[in-house]
């Protein structure tokens, strides 16, 4: 029987805009604000590749 209670770990290659706790990571693991990861990923997607080359990280 599947747990409920355990998150899966999360998949680092993409950034999830609804998750807070994702959101949290990769604002602090950027150094930007929401605003700046907002518009970033709005442009080129969610790929946390593509959003480190939008914001020259």
């Amino acid at each position: 029987m599947d747990n409920l209670t355990e998150r899966a770990q999360p998949d680092r290659s993409k950034i999830n805009m609804s998750e807070d706790f994702e959101v949290k990571y990769w604002l602090k693991a950027l150094g930007v604000s929401r605003t700046e990861l907002q518009r970033a990923v709005d442009k080129v997607g969610n790929s946390a590749s593509a959003v480190r080359k939008e914001l020259g990280v």
